[in-house]
């Protein structure tokens, strides 16, 4: 796997494992136009999953083209993270296990009313599995120090 950047890949993973932010991830429309999206992910078995409505544009666009590109930084300086190129699969006997560790993740609780609402459709829910093809980390808190 490629990697660039000032990070080791140790620290990458470590990263991934830890912030949760959204995941930014750019895809093909179906027009041929490159989109970006948000969505909530971990960091599990070497790959980034998401999950989707097996009904989504998202899901016909990736099952369409599965290359793809990535982003895990946070809004907030200093800025540093990981972006990267990937190959997207789409699973749907993992889509509600995956989608119950993120309401965990990102939520923090499976009793509150979003938490419910989107537990109630895990059952029809679509894993995204993002397999890294390449990593490149920033790190830019030694020119942003005092900022």
């Amino acid at each position: 796997m490629r990697r660039t950047g000032p990070w080791p890949i140790e620290r990458i993973e470590a990263h991934l494992a830890e912030t949760v932010v959204p995941l930014r991830l750019a895809c093909v429309e179906a027009s041929g136009h490159p989109r970006v999206l948000s969505l909530w992910f971990e960091w599990r078995e070497g790959a980034l999953w998401c999950a989707t409505s097996p009904r989504s544009r998202l899901a016909g666009w990736l099952a369409a083209e599965p290359r793809c590109g990535f982003e895990v930084v946070p809004d907030a300086p200093p800025y540093r993270g990981v972006r990267g190129r990937a190959r997207a699969t789409l699973d749907a006997a993992r889509g509600g296990e995956v989608l119950e560790r993120l309401v965990d993740r990102y939520v923090g609780s499976r009793e509150t009313r979003l938490a419910r609402w989107l537990l109630a459709r895990k059952a029809d829910e679509l894993a995204i599995r993002l397999e890294p093809l390449s990593f490149s980390s920033l790190d830019f808190t030694p020119r942003m120090r005092g900022t």
